[in-house]
């Protein structure tokens, strides 16, 4: 716990929630503009909103996010030279991981939230739609901050394995342009193994897009929960390995 506790430290004075609450309120935004440039009100209402902001936010800007957070996370270790020091402290290696991991998927699901935020106040009192955000996009919400955790361990292990700040972002872009091919493509157990796609897959959850079919069954819900905990596991376990491996060698 105090792994954890010092890493949110850190994060408090990070550059990090300038991302969480920017990029969010972008995408909304650009949503909403889209929608005003029309001339027209949401055609379906809360569904038309969605589509708009939370399934676009899922092809690339919240994986781009989460990657940013993570190098903005693994920053201090690199800019103050604090690599001798976090890897020689009593801190495991595993736990160095988790630690950082559980900071960076804290901030996805806080973009997440402030997007939700966002899009109701708009939806609301923008285009006068009545009530709030329906109940399934808040539990689909949910499922999206839960396949955050694994690219926020994918992250941040590309964050230990490359020096600089612009590369694991850029290994994102990459890993999201993936993502939009085999959603495509259908190609369902590529979607399954790669993180970004996986996160891509969960914002069009009940939306009829690519290859959702437009409704949600409890398959789809156990399948994205269980690649969840096995592509996190890998990624925990695989930055674990590099945190050693590098121990060693210094």
């Amino acid at each position: 716990m105090n792994a954890v506790r010092a890493e949110f430290l850190k994060l408090s004075r990070s550059l990090s929630w300038v991302v969480v609450l920017l990029l969010p309120t972008a995408m909304v935004l650009s949503g909403v503009a889209n929608t005003l440039a029309s001339g027209q009100a949401p055609a379906d209402g809360w569904h038309t909103m969605w589509l708009r902001s939370v399934v676009v936010h899922g092809m690339a800007p919240l994986p781009l996010g989460i990657a940013i957070i993570a190098s903005l996370v693994w920053r201090p270790e690199r800019q103050e030279g604090n690599w001798n020091a976090l890897l020689s402290g009593p801190t495991s290696a595993l736990r160095i991981a988790v630690a950082k991991t559980a900071v960076i998927a804290t901030a996805a699901a806080a973009m997440q939230l402030v997007l939700l935020g966002v899009l109701t106040v708009f939806g609301r009192f923008v285009f006068g739609l009545p009530g709030l955000l329906p109940g399934e996009y808040l539990a689909i919400s949910l499922l999206i901050i839960a396949a955050s955790i694994p690219v926020a361990a994918v992250q941040s292990g590309l964050s230990i394995l490359l020096p600089s700040f612009a590369a694991p972002v850029a290994c994102a872009l990459v890993a999201s342009g993936v993502s939009v091919v085999l959603l495509l493509t259908d190609v369902g157990a590529l979607i399954a193994v790669l993180p970004h796609a996986l996160i891509a897959r969960t914002t069009q959850l009940g939306t009829g897009t690519f290859a959702d079919p437009g409704t949600i069954g409890f398959g789809d819900v156990a399948a994205i929960l269980a690649c969840t905990v096995l592509l996190t596991a890998a990624a925990i376990a695989g930055s674990a390995a590099l945190l050693a491996r590098r121990e060693v060698r210094g």
